[in-house]
């Protein structure tokens, strides 16, 4: 039997070909590298948004147009690069963020801090709730796999290798973050748990994942999406928890300090990833020449 890879060695490796790997290898130090992306994407988000005040929908256009310069980047890589990869996933966090607060929020006392009756230019949010969010965003993704199927390329990220895989990946990608946010806002503002109880429930559900590798029949491939999108809003209440008032139930440490200890925090992380990138890539013996892709 197969042990999981749901947190394990995922390196692209055959006995007939040799590809360019594009994506990394999903180990723990991938998920705690994704939780601490996801949960600065929150706590930027908010900072740009809502400290800075620049609103919702100015910082959606603005973070946006860095997620499009980032992605640019990373398609035009030839191999894997941990900081081009970690700097998407970072943009579609912060992102994310702002899409999700431009679509679920508005303009109500509950969103604004003081005597504020506005925030930034243009559209305050839509205002069209958690709920109603989530679902929109939820049927958005279910047409990206949707997609993706019926392409016929694998859904393993080991595996894709092709500029369009690697757009449907980091379309997924951008929705399940943005998703997350909503989830995630939606479990410390509106469910009762507070940002704590909400960190709480999904780190529970992750641990669940965790459980069901260890059954056959449940595909990696699914588990590694569900947790993907679960590690979002456990970002969205860490970083809640981190930066919302102490009355709220938060510690109170601001977005900027807050912000520039997770960047910190990342940035020597992603440091790591690139020496372990140059490592591995020098170790090898030979590189053959990689297989020539074909246009999609």
């Amino acid at each position: 039997m197969q042990p999981p890879e749901m947190f394990t060695d995922l390196d692209v490796t055959s006995t007939t070909k040799s590809v360019m790997k594009k994506l990394p290898e999903v180990t723990l130090a991938f998920w705690i590298m994704k939780i601490a992306a996801t949960t600065l994407g929150e706590t930027a988000g908010d900072l740009f948004a809502q400290t800075l005040a620049l609103g919702y929908f100015l910082t959606t256009i603005g973070l946006f147009l860095i997620f499009v310069v980032t992605l640019v980047l990373q398609l035009r890589s030839s191999r894997y690069n941990p900081f081009f990869y970690w700097t998407v996933i970072l943009s579609t966090s912060m992102a994310g963020t702002t899409m999700s607060d431009f679509m679920n929020r508005d303009a109500g006392a509950k969103y604004l801090s003081g005597d504020a009756t506005s925030l930034g230019w243009g559209p305050q949010g839509l205002g069209l709730g958690y709920p109603t969010g989530a679902a929109i965003l939820i049927s958005i993704l279910l047409v990206i796999f949707a997609v993706w199927k019926a392409t016929g390329m694998t859904f393993q990220i080991r595996d894709i290798v092709t500029f369009r895989g690697e757009a449907l990946f980091w379309s997924a990608i951008l929705v399940s973050n943005t998703l997350g946010t909503s989830m995630g806002d939606f479990l410390s503002d509106s469910s009762g748990l507070g940002y704590a109880g909400g960190a709480l429930l999904v780190s529970g559900a992750l641990a669940v994942l965790v459980a069901l590798m260890k059954v056959p029949v449940v595909p990696n491939v699914l588990l590694f999406w569900i947790a993907f999108v679960l590690t979002r809003p456990l970002g969205a209440t860490a970083g809640d928890f981190l930066t919302k008032p102490v009355a709220k139930g938060g510690l109170n440490l601001g977005t900027a300090g807050s912000s520039a200890v997770l960047l910190a925090v990342l940035l020597g992380l992603v440091a790591y990833a690139q020496i372990q990138e140059r490592r591995a890539t020098s170790a090898r013996p030979t590189e053959r020449e990689p297989v020539t892709q074909q246009a999609d």
